[in-house]
């Protein structure tokens, strides 16, 4: 990436990518850019979250006396191949470069946010860029739960324009965003020992493209859970089918990639299992078609087990992730194309002493419809005896069309690139509804370089893209 154009950005993110950072263990990414901030002389503070803003005067012959906040968050999706070795909390990303893309191997790239936090070290420490005063802030432990724009105190910042570098497609503003809340559930579960007599077997769902829960929510990408789950309830309904373990997906806001099952059936079962199963793959593969090319099922044998769940968990289990929705629930009709409202069957996972923990997401750039939708699905788990419970949510971002700072940018990527930029709002969670409950006067936009696959291993981050929108940011700043 050092051979790379503007070489300041992508030096910045080849060190970015070097530190770990995942969400809530931010610290040695804190210090890195404490420790920026001191070489360069510039003012720095952080408060108790753990959020660190970096300031610089206007430069030379910058008579205005507005002050423009440029902002990203500085922790990143952690997500693995399930055959990848890597430590997250020790270990850099080990990054290439494919034609026009920059890449990890094996994991996620760590762009979504670290591009955005890059082209912020950029201008700071650039002594030939013409902007106003800046502050530059930095949050913490986005991805996991906004815990940094939550806590960000009323009196932190003093700029009324705030550029959010949080968002991944070429040529777009954005300038409204989605709100969202978690529901979890817990479903108790007893075990007892495995019939004698019966095959065990394990079967998989890996390969999967996953992706953003919400911006992807509308690709009609398959989900592991989903998939996994729904061979299961029907060799369930066929057969008398005793569950051992289920576990699928892993974060909340990441579409279920890969999850495994291990259970047994009577032996007499043991070929209309795999012909059920054969049956299965060539159906799924029929209705997903070209959006999973890599998607692969795989059914084998397993030494029999001594424990299973009791007959009624597993009965439970398997109806409660069928009735359990997925997917987009309902489509903007202010801004056509828009998902309006959707939800993430994201994991299932076995916890101890008896628990089974299912984690979902719901998103609605409508704040009663956010309500309703996470309200449905603890009905769901109501109805299925587990105990469920919300997150604290976050809110949506309302347009705001007649912006100023919207403008600029818009004349600004006119004047560069010749055509003008699209303005949208996003399916998915950003920082700016917080900042706006906080600072009601901020008038704000994101932007960002293109990238595909966040929140998955196939995460990849446009180099030209990058350049674009690296020329795109310096001129809103001159013009502002």
């Amino acid at each position: 990436m050092k051979t790379l154009e503007p070489s300041s950005v992508w030096n910045y993110f080849h060190e970015i990518t070097q530190i770990p950072r995942p969400s809530k263990k931010e610290e040695r990414i804190i210090a890195y850019l404490k420790a920026f901030g001191e070489k360069y002389q510039l003012e720095t503070k952080s408060d108790n979250a753990g959020n660190v803003l970096i300031c610089k005067p206007a430069s030379g012959g910058i008579k205005s006396d507005k002050t423009i906040v440029l902002q990203s968050h500085i922790d990143m999706v952690c997500e693995k191949n399930g055959d990848v070795i890597h430590n997250f909390d020790t270990d850099a990303i080990q990054t290439y470069i494919e034609d026009d893309w920059v890449k990890a191997r094996g994991t996620t790239l760590g762009a979504d946010n670290g591009i955005g936090m890059s082209m912020m070290l950029a201008v700071l420490s650039s002594r030939k860029l013409v902007h106003p005063a800046l502050e530059c802030l930095f949050t913490v432990d986005e991805e996991t739960g906004l815990t940094g724009a939550f806590a960000l105190e009323n009196n932190f910042l003093t700029g009324k324009v705030l550029i959010n570098l949080d968002s991944e497609d070429d040529g777009e503003i954005f300038v409204g965003c989605a709100g969202g809340i978690d529901t979890t559930a817990h479903l108790k579960y007893k075990i007892e020992n495995a019939p004698e007599k019966y095959f065990g077997f394990s079967v998989s769902v890996k390969g999967l493209t996953g992706g953003h829960s919400g911006d992807d929510i509308n690709k009609g990408l398959g989900n592991a859970n989903k998939i996994l789950n729904r061979f299961l309830w029907n060799v369930n309904k066929r057969m008398d089918l005793r569950l051992s373990s289920f576990d699928g997906g892993n974060l909340r806001n990441a579409i279920a990639r890969e999850a495994v099952a291990i259970g047994c059936i009577p032996y007499s079962e043991k070929e209309n299992l795999r012909i059920m199963f054969n049956h299965f793959v060539v159906d799924v593969e029929q209705e997903f078609g070209m959006l999973e090319p890599k998607m692969r099922l795989d059914l084998d044998s397993e030494p029999l087990f001594e424990k299973v769940f009791d007959k009624c968990t597993s009965n439970t289990l398997l109806n409660v992730l069928y009735a359990c929705p997925h997917g987009v629930i309902a489509m903007s009709l202010d801004m056509p194309g828009l998902v309006e409202t959707s939800t993430n069957l994201a994991s299932v996972k076995m916890k101890s002493e008896g628990i089974i923990e299912i984690t979902t997401s719901q998103r609605s750039a409508v704040e009663t419809s956010k309500i309703d939708i996470a309200n449905q699905i603890e009905a769901v788990f109501t109805l299925a005896g587990a105990t469920a419970s919300h997150g604290d949510g976050y809110p949506g971002w309302k347009p705001n069309l007649n912006s100023e700072i919207l403008k600029v940018a818009k004349s600004c990527y006119t004047k560069l690139f010749g055509n003008e930029p699209k303005v949208r709002a996003i399916h998915a969670g950003l920082e700016c509804g917080l900042f706006l409950e906080k600072y009601p006067f901020l008038d704000m936009i994101s932007i960002g370089p293109q990238m595909y696959g966040v929140h998955s291993p196939d995460e990849r981050l446009s180099i030209s893209s990058t350049q674009k929108c690296w020329k795109w940011l310096t001129k809103i700043l001159e013009e502002s």
